[in-house]
């Protein structure tokens, strides 16, 4: 048995991002996606109720939030990001399922579309709206950070530390694609193996690869691993990234036979990094239940600009943070101080203070009396 201590120490993460093994096109990415517009319609109709709107506007308003999120996620990752990447071949920027999304594009993407919408419902000012809106992006953007990390995506740095998550879904999916008949992979965290821990983010990994026997004899399967897996565990890209398997000795590994199929369990070691997705979803969460608490205790005494003003302070400020943590998404950022979203947080940061002042000036509005719709 494992002990507490050694729970607590890492984690090897490899969950299928499929949310069905058999239907792989069903990804947690896009379910959390989707249920993330679906709640906050939800909540969006209960606040419409409550100050007093024609609920009936949330669908407009649905479609006007789902089209920015999706364009400016994505315009705002080719243009912040991979601009020469993308503007070389315009085509690649309409396939969204390769991944790159930018959430700052969809900040600013949501901001003019709601202005659109503001435009076309005289009952509701721009500020409004954002206002309300922001409750429920805050909560959405935490579900579509649980989806990265199912997809195992936007992890952090290395802790240096025996604590933290070893992401070992890529290497998984690369060794199932052996030349020989594999059957299934799978990573694990091994129970005999506590006394290799250094306290230096190096940290203990195994991967039970099981292989189809077929013709194979044993010596020629030997032969193969020892080849081919040292050589996915150390020359490929992601493996480098988040695995710590020692180029220049043998590969350690067991080969069992199990009558119709073998077991290669192989000895490996993973770096121990920060699962910044699980830090950016708690943030994002806290600042949705603290948005909706102060709608709930003010509702449409609220001055115009505050909740988006405090959205966007404590949003784009705690991205700011966790950017220290976080890798760089693209190679240009590894020379700068700050990379793209440190920058890109700044001046939303700003606009933020900005408001919350303009509002608080204000004051908050006097009591009336709500209707039941308009």
């Amino acid at each position: 048995m494992l002990s507490i201590e050694s729970v607590l120490n890492y984690i090897v993460w490899s969950p299928n991002p499929a949310v069905f093994s058999s239907f792989e096109r069903l990804r947690w990415y896009s379910l959390l996606f989707a249920m993330g517009f679906i709640i906050s319609q939800q909540i969006m109709i209960y606040i419409y109720n409550k100050e007093g709107h024609d609920s009936r506007l949330v669908d407009k308003l649905t479609i006007y939030m789902v089209l920015s999120t999706i364009i400016g996620a994505r315009l705002g990752h080719v243009l912040f990001y991979e601009p020469e990447k993308y503007l070389s071949n315009p085509i690649d920027i309409l396939k969204v399922w390769e991944g790159g999304l930018a959430s700052h594009g969809a900040a600013i993407a949501i901001l003019i579309a709601l202005y659109m919408y503001a435009r076309k419902v005289p009952a509701q000012s721009y500020l409004w709206v954002v206002d309300r809106i922001v409750i429920v992006v805050a909560m959405t953007g935490a579900m579509i950070r649980v989806g990265n990390l199912m997809n195992s995506e936007i992890g952090g740095k290395p802790t240096e530390t025996d604590g933290g998550f070893v992401f070992a879904r890529d290497a998984e999916e690369i060794l199932e694609t052996l030349r020989i008949p594999v059957l299934d992979v799978n990573a694990y965290k091994p129970e005999n193996r506590e006394n290799e821990l250094q306290g230096n983010g190096i940290v203990p990994v195994n991967f039970d690869i099981k292989i189809e026997k077929g013709s194979y004899e044993e010596d020629d399967l030997r032969r193969t691993l020892e080849t081919d897996v040292k050589y996915v565990l150390t020359r490929f890209r992601s493996s480098q990234k988040y695995l710590a398997e020692n180029p220049d000795i043998p590969l350690n590994y067991q080969l069992l036979d199990k009558g119709d199929h073998y077991v290669a369990t192989i000895f490996t070691s993973g770096i121990s990094r920060h699962p910044t997705q699980i830090y950016e979803a708690v943030s994002y969460f806290i600042i949705f239940l603290i948005l909706l608490g102060i709608w709930l205790r003010y509702q449409s005494r609220i001055p115009d600009g505050l909740l988006l003003g405090l959205f966007l302070i404590a949003v784009f400020g705690m991205r700011f943070i966790w950017e220290y943590l976080k890798e760089n998404q693209v190679e240009f950022e590894e020379g700068l101080q700050l990379n793209m979203g440190q920058t890109l947080s700044i001046p939303l940061v700003i606009g933020g203070v900005v408001l919350v002042a303009m509002a608080l000036k204000r004051g908050f509005k006097p009591e009336i009396n709500q209707g039941t719709g308009s």
